[in-house]
């Protein structure tokens, strides 16, 4: 029985949390997509999709824990580097992070019906493996910074193997960006993620909280291209510092029935010559 109310359960707070998603879109998405029309009102439709996350969010109902170890270098642009375990983190990022943001995103949100072409058409998306669409991301990426606005960066370059335990490997062209530009790194872990929506096949939403730290700029006045390794790794270390190895791992999935018993194997006897 507890198992059952404990499907039902989940079943019930999953199409909880995605209603209030997706309804927010389907009700701006006339305003979104006129928004999206202009690059002169982007600004706007950035606007827009940080209060869209923000009453999705209090509308799941969760605590969410937000740390920032020092006021933000303002009014200068930064490149801020986050971990990436969960299909929420952009949504905790535009809650969280102040201003007129860009953020680069994998090729493929660009594709999902209706909402793709409008952040494609607003935000910066890259196909990871093409070293070509890598090159015209950070000639993106580096315009936006020269105009004045903050990029967002996942150097792992995608959701992370073991979220909440061990970030991937980071790559340098976010660190050579922020060096090259002159601007400050800031550097952000969200260790939760991916307890409440983990990267796996189907839709599994499970109620937990969420925490976000923004953790003290790294400035790079003075550096050259040769500091990027180490900008890197220092980095590395710092988003690494925060993350809960005890909140590691992906939730379960539910079911009603039980694990099937699997019955031991019969054992084996020797043959002893005489």
């Amino acid at each position: 029985m507890l198992r059952l109310l404990r499907y039902i359960g989940h079943r019930l707070y999953t199409t909880w949390a995605t209603f209030w998603f997706v309804m927010p879109f389907v009700v701006t998405y006339p305003l979104q997509w006129f928004l999206s029309q202009r690059p002169q009102r982007h600004r706007y439709l950035h606007a827009l999709n940080r209060a869209w996350s923000r009453f999705s969010m209090l509308l799941w109902g969760v605590p969410i824990e937000t740390v920032r170890h020092q006021p933000l270098p303002a009014p200068q642009p930064c490149v801020y580097v986050a971990n990436h375990s969960s299909y929420i983190d952009i949504l905790l990022l535009f809650r969280t992070i102040p201003g007129w943001l860009n953020i680069i995103g994998k090729s493929s949100l660009a594709t999902v019906p209706l909402w793709g072409p409008i952040f494609g058409s607003v935000y910066i998306t890259v196909d990871r493996d093409s070293a070509v669409s890598r090159g015209r991301a950070m000639v993106q990426a580096r315009r936006t910074l020269e105009a004045g606005r903050s990029v967002v960066i996942f150097p792992e370059g995608r959701i992370g193997k073991h979220p909440g335990q061990q970030l991937d490997e980071f790559k340098e062209g976010a660190f050579q960006l922020a060096i090259a530009t002159g601007v400050p790194v800031v550097p952000i872990t969200m260790p939760l993620n991916h307890r409440f929506m983990p990267d796996v096949p189907g839709l599994r939403v499970r109620y937990s909280p969420l925490a976000i730290i923004v953790h003290a700029p790294l400035f790079t006045t003075g550096l050259t291209v040769a500091d990027a390794p180490a900008l890197k790794q220092q980095a590395y270390d710092i988003i690494a510092s925060a993350l809960r190895p005890e909140a590691g791992g992906i939730p379960e999935a539910s079911t009603w029935r039980r694990a099937p018993v699997t019955a031991a194997p019969p054992p084996v006897r020797e043959r002893t010559s005489a």
